[in-house]
């Protein structure tokens, strides 16, 4: 009975899941975890390719998935992909908004200083980041409300705590993530369902191909003196393994934490608590 009482607070078991960005390398992994822990996921992805290749992986473990294809900047594809899911499985039980990036012309450098970074850029890496989740929790939302229940995870960053040097429109963007994500839970809460929980995470450093050109140097496996700098604030001294993300968004997820909402949760190996001295 134990194991049982256990299992079924973190049991994710037949739900249906979409994952925005869900062909990348952190929220593809978070597709093929869920799936094997019996939930049915839809992988959107800007990147179609990208999309059917998670899910295909995902079918040839024996799990149930549905690649859809969205911009997630554009709000009727986004509706599209809504009625894609609710065609295929009837249902949407949760959504994880994992669509963003970076992009190294929104990044201050030696050659290129915060007083000419492009303005369209920088805000094509906010839109990526922040617009992103809002169109998505605007679409996915509304049908939770009108279902009465659903889970919404955003994923904010470590950058939301604490804005980084050298990235001001992935920061501004983190945060803003974080702050709507406080905001839709009051929102959601007060005029449409108590029985819809909305939450973030915000990862710490994982190395991805979004910002491997920033903590490694190309081609050496060697670490950048950003990576060196990352490291020494880690209190835990390394970079954190995708892997790591998982147990958080199952509990997010799961019945467990069904009094949980409104809240981020780091996941940084203690770099946000770490003052250097």
């Amino acid at each position: 009975m134990g194991n049982e009482y256990v299992e079924s607070m973190f049991s994710v078991k037949d739900q249906v899941i979409a994952l925005t960005g869900g062909g990348g390398i952190l929220c593809g992994m978070m597709a093929r975890a869920l799936a094997k822990a019996g939930a049915k996921v839809v992988v959107i992805d800007f990147v179609p390719e990208q999309a059917v290749k998670v899910a295909e992986q995902i079918k040839a473990e024996g799990g149930s998935a549905l690649a859809v294809a969205a911009d997630c900047l554009v709000k009727d594809q986004v509706e599209r992909a809504l009625q894609q899911t609710l065609d295929y499985y009837g249902k949407v039980d949760a959504l994880i908004n994992g669509a963003g990036g970076n992009r190294k012309n929104a990044t201050t450098s030696p050659d290129l200083s915060f007083f000419d970074l492009p303005a369209d850029t920088f805000m094509s890496v906010f839109e990526l980041n922040f617009k992103t989740a809002l169109v998505c929790c605007q679409v996915f939302g509304k049908y939770m409300a009108e279902q009465n229940k659903g889970s919404i995870i955003n994923i904010a960053s470590i950058n939301a705590l604490k804005p980084l040097t050298n990235i001001p429109a992935y920061s501004a963007a983190k945060s803003a993530v974080k702050n709507f994500t406080e905001w839709l839970a009051v929102h959601i809460s007060h005029n449409y369902s108590p029985y819809i929980r909305v939450n973030a995470i915000a990862p710490g450093f994982y190395i991805t191909e979004q910002n491997r050109y920033l903590l490694t140097v190309e081609g050496t496996g060697e670490y950048t003196p950003r990576g060196h700098a990352v490291l020494k604030q880690t209190p835990m001294h390394r970079f954190g393994e995708p892997e790591e993300l998982l147990s958080t968004i199952f509990w997010l997820l799961a019945p467990g934490s069904s009094f949980v909402h409104g809240t981020t949760t780091v996941i940084d190996g203690g770099f946000a608590v770490f003052s250097g001295v």
